[in-house]
């Protein structure tokens, strides 16, 4: 850790409204609502993995299941996704000896801050949300229904526990997309609000984007997503049937291309499987590929190509994988334990958040 980190206790007013003063402590959540595919493997876990290897910052890691059935009703998509995506997580390299890695909903402190935030957080601010105004829009364009019909508060009220996950530990950078810069934009509001009110107790964060991660193009042409059924399995659905080497395989032989006949010159730019293999290449390898493409090699060969690319970085993390999912007991031990870690913060910072409203003791007992 860096010697100059000011702590819980010292945390003076201008670093708690300006992240910038402060070394970078990172928070990094993904929801528990289904296995992970090649796509969250290049835009999410690996750059994650990466960007802490070599630096001496906090970085906070953690299942976002209290967000998860937020959309999902299916009790055992949760515990089953839990458990593919902590053993994903691990198998891929994530130390939890060197990061905070648990699950949401073994920081209790997490959801009584969320309650707490709620009662300073503006509704017209909730109102502006993105997958709330998505949902209103949808119910308008219908005839004889409600505008929230069918809308959750878990769904109308997710920005704030987004927001409680942050706060609770203070972070200052929070890796996201751009469809959740909304998200940080917020957290930054719902923190600022409750420190003009009470007390400077949290950071304002900054949302990280970074423009050089690939979103990968999916099966069919469209953006990568288990919505859309186009996805590439990372380490393959539950099926003992068929192995996971082969189940990658087989969906890399499913990409949609054109009917250009092999010797005839591939525009390399246009192709899904190009944009693919840039995502597990080097440099060198990317400009070998793409005169291949212009001397006209045949599709077969080009996914071939790409799945062996893609198997020589995924298969050493396999092992691994089968070996967490065959053994819950090892996953829930690091799990716990870094639901302990995470609550050497929380309870910390509860704590504090508790007395700024004026809920504490009425006096020391002996």
């Amino acid at each position: 850790m860096s010697n100059n980190r000011t702590s819980d206790n010292q945390t003076s007013d201008s670093q708690i409204s300006n992240s910038s003063t402060q070394a970078k402590r990172i928070l990094t959540g993904i929801k528990p609502t289904g296995t992970l595919h090649l796509g969250n493997y290049v835009g999410a876990i690996r750059p994650a993995i990466q960007s802490i290897q070599n630096s001496d910052d906090e970085a906070f890691f953690f299942l976002a299941d209290y967000h998860g059935i937020i959309g999902c009703y299916d009790p055992a998509v949760i515990h089953e996704s839990t458990k593919a995506i902590a053993a994903t997580w691990i198998a891929c390299g994530l130390d939890p000896e060197r990061v905070t890695f648990y699950r949401q909903s073994d920081v209790p402190e997490i959801s009584e801050l969320a309650w707490i935030l709620n009662c300073s957080c503006a509704k017209g601010l909730m109102n502006r949300a993105h997958a709330y105004k998505a949902s209103v829009d949808i119910n308008n364009e219908k005839t004889d229904v409600d505008p929230d019909q069918g809308i959750t508060m878990g769904l109308f009220g997710y920005p704030v526990l987004m927001a409680a996950d942050i706060l609770m530990f203070n972070a200052t950078h929070v890796p996201v997309g751009r469809d959740q810069i909304q998200h940080i934009e917020m957290a930054r509001d719902i923190a600022g609000t409750f420190n003009h009110k009470y007390k400077p107790l949290f950071t304002l964060p900054s949302a990280v984007v970074d423009d050089n991660i690939p979103l990968l193009t999916g099966l069919d042409g469209r953006k990568m997503s288990k919505s859309y059924g186009n996805t590439i399995p990372l380490f393959g659905e539950s099926n003992p049937q068929v192995s996971a080497e082969k189940q990658m395989h087989k969906a890399i032989m499913k990409i949609v291309t054109n009917s250009q006949l092999p010797e005839e010159p591939k525009d390399p730019d246009d192709s899904a499987i190009f944009e693919i293999y840039k995502a597990f290449a080097t440099p060198q390898e990317i400009a070998d590929m793409r005169m291949q493409f212009a001397a006209g090699i045949g599709w077969g060969d080009a996914k071939q190509a790409l799945f062996e690319k893609i198997d020589a970085e995924i298969a050493p993390f396999r092992e691994r994988y089968q070996e967490l999912m065959a053994n819950p007991k090892e996953l829930e031990a690091i799990l716990q334990m870094g639901a302990e870690k995470a609550r050497r913060h929380s309870r910390k910072q509860l704590d504090k958040t508790r007395r700024a409203i004026g809920i504490r003791p009425l006096a020391k007992l002996k």
